[in-house]
């Protein structure tokens, strides 16, 4: 196979898409690999990702910290919240493993941070991509330059060391790697641009694309502006609620994305043999808004029937976004809204406009009439009050009116539990 990135030496891997690994083998891995690696007298800081990620954080965090000792000059450990909200001291306690209030009782010596994006104090900046580069790694997209800020930690140290879950995504094609700078620790420059640049593609023709994107070449070359070496073990986590991991990977932040990227393509894509007319995602309680539950839509969109429904089922969501109220202004609609209309929203943060298009899905506009179609219905069964969802031009419904035994019985209903992570596609007719 083709390297994506040559001339990078390839990641060291253990496991595969039909292993599951045991503690000991991580365990021995993680030690072996990190044990080889050059961290005497190192500043190191280590990216993790929020509570929005589903991967054993925890278990991997120790057994970094043991393999580690005390080589290290020292360690920060920066929580990856791109634009989420902050996490609260019991909520990193679960992330990290500890008890909270007691983090250096576990990890002795070390720091850790909510990467804080709404500070700009905690940002530096690392120049700008010319309007031109932009052009051509966004495939002619936009053409206007790209300010890179990012947070501090990852640019005043000698190692950013990236610890996290690659699965497949909406924006970038697949996740991990330089996603967890950006936009995990980054400025909002670089979200909002290559966020809409991956609206323009679209969510349904980019999840789970293999490769290299156009959004992650913008990802990747902010990425090359910050100065510290740059490592990555990441993890395939096993679909279905559970920690257990496929495949683990150790390397530079580009060849271990790289061997965990192809993993994640055959473990978390999940087929089925027709389109559904309705689809049901039963949210996960780690999802705390729809800001973030939306990718029960984004994971299920693929395999909605054309003019069917998809229902994001979850009664413990009662808010649109903690973070991005504006997003309750703008609404839900689809790429041609927006693009047909650029005068009236280039204005907006393009972050959220890019989030608006995820949620609505494929659809058309007609500038002449105002009239927007949609490919299918989308249906919030949440806490969210009626009008609240009828004015952002979603459906509404109460979800003590699903009857999940009716709806499994119903053989054109697919009810998906847990869903968010495992991306689901129609079986192709030649597969």
């Amino acid at each position: 196979m083709t390297k994506l990135y040559p001339g990078i030496p390839e990641a060291i891997g253990i496991g595969g898409p039909d292993t599951t690994l045991t503690d000991d083998e991580i365990r021995s891995f993680v030690t072996e690999q990190l044990g080889d690696y050059d961290f005497d007298g190192k500043r190191v800081t280590l990216v993790v990702p929020d509570g929005t990620r589903h991967a054993p954080v925890a278990k991997l965090a120790h057994m970094i910290r043991d393999a580690l000792g005390n080589r290290p000059k020292d360690v920060r450990v920066v929580i990856a919240l791109g634009t989420h909200d902050k996490m609260s001291e019991e909520a990193i306690g679960a992330l990290m493993g500890y008890e909270p209030g007691h983090f250096n009782d576990s990890f002795p010596g070390w720091q850790i941070f909510n990467h804080e994006w709404w500070d700009e104090d905690t940002f530096a900046n690392q120049g700008t991509i010319p309007a031109d580069k932009i052009k051509e790694l966004s495939g002619g997209r936009l053409e206007r330059e790209m300010v890179v800020h990012v947070n501090k930690m990852v640019v005043d140290t000698d190692i950013t060391f990236i610890l996290g879950p690659v699965l497949p995504h909406e924006v970038v094609g697949i996740s991990g790697g330089n996603k967890y700078l950006f936009p995990g620790l980054s400025g909002h420059d670089v979200i909002n641009m290559s966020h809409w640049v991956g609206a323009l593609i679209t969510s349904f023709e980019m999840i789970g694309s293999r490769g290299i994107t156009p959004v992650r070449q913008m990802i990747d070359a902010a990425a090359s502006l910050v100065p510290s070496t740059k490592i990555m073990l990441g993890m395939i986590v096993k679909p279905g609620g559970g920690y257990d991991l496929h495949y683990v990977a150790f390397g530079d932040v580009h060849a271990a994305w790289e061997a965990c990227a192809q993993v994640s393509a055959d473990v978390h894509v999940k087929y089925v043999e027709k389109p559904y007319r309705r689809v049901v995602s039963i949210m996960p309680t780690m999802y705390e808004d729809m800001w973030t539950a939306a990718k029960g839509f984004y994971k299920l969109e693929p395999i909605v029937a054309d003019g069917g429904e998809l229902i994001i089922y979850a009664p413990h969501i009662d808010t649109i976004s903690h973070m991005h109220p504006d997003i309750v202004k703008i609404g839900y609609h689809n790429r041609d809204y927006f693009v047909k209309q650029w005068d009236k929203f280039e204005d907006k943060p393009w972050g959220d406009l890019a989030h608006s298009t995820h949620l609505r899905g494929k659809g058309t506009f007609d500038p002449e009439t105002g009239t927007e179609e949609n490919r299918v219905t989308v249906t919030l069964a949440t806490k969210i009050p009626r009008d609240v969802v009828e004015s952002i031009n979603l459906s509404y419904m109460d979800p003590e009116d699903l009857d999940f035994e009716a709806l499994e019985a119903d053989p054109d209903t697919f009810v998906v539990p847990h869903a968010g992570e495992l991306l689901h596609r129609v079986e192709a007719r030649e597969r």
